[in-house]
């Protein structure tokens, strides 16, 4: 049987060496290693031992009690949240480390919410019990008021096998043909078993052990209850599935793609389609921490990496599979790379380019009218973990200009918009209905183009432009978005029409139209909690108020307050800090991205940005019709009226 476990956790909980701990007692590993001492098996990299961080997701195979393995050891820093997603969307189970002394932790909530979006079963270890002054019970507390009520602590009420009373009626009481047999004929301990192990998978109960993984407290017989109450079933029989969840380039500057088997098998040299792609497997590996081993198959279930995918992409489905894994965890600063003019733009941009195919989130991009280079980041300690690995990897060294919120586009009424490009032996017309749409919606694409108005093949290049890059908008020229875009209808001429005319008349048309209708800018939004003591909620309301944000009607429990609500990234990005000093740590603050919404101060943002829609090198409203021979231009407000379509 083949099990994927993530282990995730806040920064500094102790998942990197309770994860040194499974390895060691499984026989993985020849003695344990300890971040402090900068030797952990699993934090391989530089940049993780001198810092004492997890940065990157990686995985160790261990074999146990008939089963095998995958330990995925997640970052736990708030900046690298897109590599602890991406994970997560191949895990059969996940551990959320929880420090006794520290509780339940902003980022903790964040791992939970991502975790139940994607229903993986979750278990909980509360670590670092061996230090004084640590309350259990308080911490069991929290984590059923701030996660879920339906955690059972497996701790002393389930050894061998055998559960205690609490556990038999704490799962009773979940399932009501249970606890009518439990009634009728008393406890049968398989019965409770299966049951307590299909709730779980179900996410329908949370278990929770404890012990402290640096003295080695607890970790094995809290595995041991996890490897009982755990199964997975997958099927080699099927036609070969897999889900791309990492890119890495080796040493020899191989591009590797990490898969996780879903269903059937795969040997070497077989070929695999996805998206417009089929490419042949020309070798399969697994990896042991940054060490690998090559094979000739693998079977459904497991973790593994392949040379030979050229164009993969994190988060694609590869052969039966064909739905696209889609992320939560979205950066909401850009940067600029800064480097030495001595240096070749070129060399640059591809060195970007290939540490983008790694982080996707990064989403790297050319801006050719300012001659830079752009990064997406999380935050400050993204850029510097960036700056250090181009400077190892390629030798290059980089910095990175301050940090910039990201900003988003889109139009208040619908409108149509119209695009026609005709200089000399070119043509093309597109007249495309573009509509406002729900927030965090994206773009999106309907077609209701006769095929007798345009052939089907010109109607698919149209869409395949609207969706190639992100559209500038004309307040600042960030992305467009929250829109849908209708193609109505459009022509061609057989002779003169050629390849990039109908991205001139598309792109043209979708700004003609965004000419014509009101312009919203957007900002990114946290949805904040905030957990306080009642003497700090007044400072904590006022702050909010002060930052833009909103909130709903605080929540008191106990000596302490809840407080829910959303407030803008650029407001409160670095309120952390502030928080921290006035609750003296005792506060809790999680903040997770909740998508954008209307920019609180629109006018000031625009002005200090300062886009000029008239001077974008790459997008104009205005159509080139012909006459006598000669192209000429047609301004967007009078551009319906000289259509050839109408």
């Amino acid at each position: 049987m083949y099990k994927t476990i993530g282990i995730l956790a806040h920064v500094d909980a102790g998942k990197t060496t309770f994860s040194e701990q499974l390895l060691y007692h499984t026989k993985s590993i020849k003695q344990r290693g300890r971040v402090d001492h900068k030797d952990a098996f699993l934090d391989s990299h530089t940049i993780e031992k001198e810092r004492g961080i997890t940065v990157f997701a990686d995985q160790a195979s261990i074999s146990y009690n008939g089963s095998t393995y995958y330990i995925i050891d997640t970052p736990g820093h708030v900046d690298f949240s897109p590599e602890m997603e991406r994970a997560i969307q191949v895990m059969d189970y996940a551990i959320i480390i929880i420090s006794a002394s520290d509780g339940v932790e902003g980022h903790t909530e964040t791992v939970w919410q991502l975790l139940r979006k994607h229903q993986v079963p979750t278990f909980f270890f509360i670590n670092k019990t061996d230090r004084e002054g640590t309350d259990i019970a308080s911490v069991l507390h929290e984590i059923r008021t701030n996660l879920s009520e339906d955690i059972c602590d497996l701790t002393s009420s389930f050894n061998e096998g055998i559960m205690e009373d609490e556990l038999i009626e704490f799962i009773a009481e979940r399932d009501e043909a249970l606890l009518e047999t439990y009634l009728e004929s008393g406890y049968d301990n398989d019965l409770w078993l299966a049951t307590l192990k299909k709730m779980i998978s179900d996410n329908k109960i949370f278990a929770l052990s404890s012990g402290s993984a640096l003295k080695d407290i607890g970790v094995m017989a809290f595995f041991e209850k996890l490897d009982l109450l755990t199964t997975t079933s997958y099927d080699d029989d099927s036609d070969f599935a897999a889900q791309v969840y990492k890119i890495r380039h080796d040493d020899s500057g191989n591009r590797v793609t990490f898969l996780k088997s879903l269903s059937g098998t795969l040997s070497v040299r077989d070929g695999v389609n996805y998206g417009d792609y089929t490419e042949k497997v020309t070798q399969i590996r697994v990896y042991n921490g940054n060490k690998f081993k090559a094979i000739d198959h693998v079977h459904a279930g497991e973790l593994f990496a392949v040379t030979g995918l050229t164009q993969a992409a994190i988060g694609d489905g590869v052969g039966a599979l064909e739905e696209k894994a889609t992320f939560d965890m979205m950066p909401t600063l850009k940067s600029k790379v800064i480097f030495d003019a001595a240096i070749h733009v070129k060399e640059v941009l591809r060195c970007f380019n290939l540490l983008d195919a790694e982080d996707p989130s990064l989403r790297v991009f050319w801006d050719e009218h300012f001659q830079e280079i752009h990064v997406h980041v999380m935050g400050v300690i993204q850029l510097e973990v960036l700056q250090q690995i181009v400077n190892e990897r390629f030798s290059i060294q980089v910095s990175f200009g301050e940090p910039k919120i990201l900003y988003k586009e889109t139009i208040e009424t619908s409108v149509t918009g119209y695009g026609h490009f005709e200089p000399l032996r070119h043509y093309a017309e597109v007249h495309l209905l573009i509509e406002p749409t729900e927030r965090n919606s994206g773009i999106q694409f309907d077609n209701v183009c006769h095929a007798n108005d345009l052939l089907i093949g010109h109607q698919n290049v149209v869409r395949s432009h609207l969706f190639e890059r992100e559209h500038h908008g004309l307040l600042t020229g960030s992305a467009l978005t929250d829109v849908k875009v209708t193609l109505l209808t459009g022509r061609s001429h057989n002779e003169y029409t050629s390849g990039g005319d109908f991205r001139e008349a598309t792109f043209r048309a979708l700004r003609q139209g965004l000419e014509q209708v009101p312009n919203t800018l957007l900002e990114p939004y946290y949805d904040f909690k905030i957990k306080v003591d009642l003497d700090n909620m007044g400072r904590v309301l006022s702050d909010i108020q002060q930052a833009h944000g909103s909130f709903d009607a605080p929540e008191t429990i106990g000596e302490k307050v809840i407080v829910k609500g959303r407030v803008p990234v650029a407001t409160f990005m670095n309120y952390s800090t502030v928080f921290a000093s006035f609750t003296h740590g005792k506060g809790t603050l999680s903040l997770l991205f909740g998508g954008y919404d209307r920019c609180h101060n629109q006018e000031q943002v625009i002005e200090e940005i300062g886009y000029n829609k008239e001077a974008d090198p790459e997008y104009s409203s205005t159509s080139i019709f012909l006459t006598k021979g000669k192209g000429y231009s047609v301004p967007w407000d009078e551009a319906e009226k000289a259509m050839h379509c109408l």
